[in-house]
């Protein structure tokens, strides 16, 4: 069983390596935004960036840097199949989950312009911002001295494998295949 990682910048192609993953290599997806999303609509509080990253930095400080990576990391060990991590955000996450074995982080970046349209096509709940808002979200989360905050930034210098999605998701595929074969055969 493999596990694999995945951060990067807002609106990079996350979600494009997690869907060809899916979809091509029958991967099992775990999404800590949607880990979040749920605490956020238990606590009542409205879906959006700012509580995303407010209950994510109360969710580590309250159990540990790692928390929310290692729950869906133990709902992956017992479904035992290849698994996804999306959304990797601290450097903790990353040292507890290489921790455990068969791990292997993807990073994933592109040009901020290009980042930018695609958020606001894909449209979601915590993408409607401008594009000062986006740079702002994205500079407060790219780095921390804090272990219980985002800090991007450092967790895609920790990757085993960073893919600059600056063109065709065919492109980006292919560029992710390629590592697969190498990590297959290791």
């Amino acid at each position: 069983m493999l596990i694999i990682g995945i951060t990067g910048t807002l609106g990079a192609g996350k979600g494009t390596i997690v869907d060809f993953l899916v979809k091509e290599k029958g991967f099992v997806h775990f999404s800590v935004r949607g880990f979040i999303s749920e605490e956020i609509v238990r606590r009542g509080m409205v879906v959006n960036r700012d509580s995303m990253v407010l209950v994510a930095n109360d969710l580590r400080a309250k159990h540990s840097p790692s928390w929310i990576t290692d729950q869906l990391h133990q709902q992956a060990k017992l479904g035992g199949k290849n698994s996804i991590i999306e959304s990797i955000r601290t450097p903790g996450e990353v040292e507890s989950l290489r921790s455990k074995g068969n791990f292997i982080l993807f990073a994933v970046d592109a040009d901020p312009l290009v980042r930018y349209e695609r958020i606001v096509k894909r449209n979601s709940e915590t993408d409607r911002i401008s594009y000062f808002t986006f740079i702002e979200n994205e500079q407060r989360e790219m780095a921390s001295d804090d272990p219980n905050k985002q800090n991007i930034g450092k967790c895609i210098r920790m990757a085993d494998y960073t893919f600059m999605n600056d063109h065709s998701i065919q492109s980006l595929q292919s560029e992710v295949e390629k590592v697969l074969k190498v990590v297959e055969t290791r």
